[in-house]
């Protein structure tokens, strides 16, 4: 971990503050001692701030601005002054009508926006931007146990249609990145990118998000669990990798963050291990073969000295969270 008081007299950007991720990495950052601007569309919407006032050191150091993704030049009083930004701002959401207003405008306007911005404000030296393992895993190469996947990977959006419910979502991530490289090229800008899995953990945001829910839904009433093979990682490995990203003047590129692969039936397994008493759902949604699992390169994260949260603790601290904000009703862990 950082050393707390790492970030003394040094003042940071976090876009889209009310997030799970951002939410974290505000509340680190201000543990390592950082000044933090961060950054929401309803300053006045208490379920999207009420939270990060309550963060220990908030009152003093962090203050908040309204900004909107979509609104030019909306992020320039936030990134004033600021030495790094992390942009974590990006709609995470698997139920579409309107993808292109939705998902892709936010996530791919409101990146060049928010690094437009960045320009614009000399005291930045880093950008660190939170893409996703979506941006990596759809190549065309089968996924299998004895693949590799490292950060050298990059998706090809239509080939995320074998996610339907999650495919704008997707899309959204790897255009978002795309544009974000090109743009970094073209202005001379020190990008870092973080290329997370499957997010768990406790979440400190009153309102469930959609990682979280996959761990949710298992618990709460499912018959079934889904066929898929999913790439599981801590919150608090996420955030602090991001700021290990910014902090350590060697890191560049791109940075996966994953701690496990892992199919359904063993989250179930885990699930069941940990809260014997509860119900969960005791076969697969189909009759096909298990999805297979993959391995994903950690060299590049260990090279930032993460060593991560076992994923049986990340699925321990995910339900004991979701106990303690009275989102589920079961007895504790054994």
């Amino acid at each position: 971990m950082s050393s707390e008081g790492g970030g003394k007299h040094k003042t940071v950007c976090v876009t889209g503050a009310s997030g799970y991720i951002a939410s974290w990495l505000v509340k680190l950052l201000l543990h390592h001692g950082y000044t933090v601007h961060t950054t929401v569309r309803d300053l006045n919407d208490s379920k999207k701030v009420k939270h990060l006032m309550e963060l220990e050191g908030a009152k003093e150091r962090l203050h908040l601005f309204k900004a909107d993704l979509i609104e030019e030049g909306s992020f320039d009083s936030a990134i004033s002054g600021c030495q790094g930004v992390f942009h974590t701002a990006s709609p995470v959401n698997f139920n579409v009508k309107n993808p292109q207003v939705e998902v892709l405008d936010p996530a791919v306007k409101g990146t060049l926006n928010v690094l437009n911005a960045c320009t614009r404000v000399p005291s930045v030296k880093r950008v660190v931007f939170t893409s996703s393992l979506a941006t990596v895993l759809f190549t065309g190469i089968p996924l299998a146990p004895d693949v590799v996947v490292d950060e050298s990977w990059f998706s090809k959006p239509q080939l995320t249609s074998i996610f339907p419910n999650m495919m704008w979502y997707l899309i959204s991530k790897i255009l978002a990145e795309e544009a974000a490289w090109k743009f970094a090229k073209d202005h001379d800008l020190d990008l870092v990118t973080m290329n997370p899995g499957m997010v768990i953990g406790p979440m400190l945001q009153p309102n469930l998000n959609e990682s979280v829910a996959l761990i949710f839904n298992l618990i709460n009433g499912a018959q079934t669990y889904p066929n898929e093979a999913l790439p599981w990682v801590h919150i608090q490995d996420v955030a602090e990798a991001h700021i290990r990203a910014f902090e350590l003047p060697s890191a560049k590129g791109r940075y996966i963050l994953v701690e496990s692969v892992a199919h359904y039936s063993e989250i179930v397994k885990l699930l069941h291990d940990i809260y014997p008493s509860i119900q969960l759902p005791e076969k697969c949604v189909d009759d096909e073969p298990l999805a297979k699992t993959f391995r994903v390169s950690k060299a590049k994260a260990e090279s930032l000295g993460i060593q991560y949260i076992p994923l049986k603790d990340s699925v321990k601290d995910t339900v004991e969270k979701l106990r303690e904000k009275k989102l589920i009703d079961i007895p504790s862990a054994t």
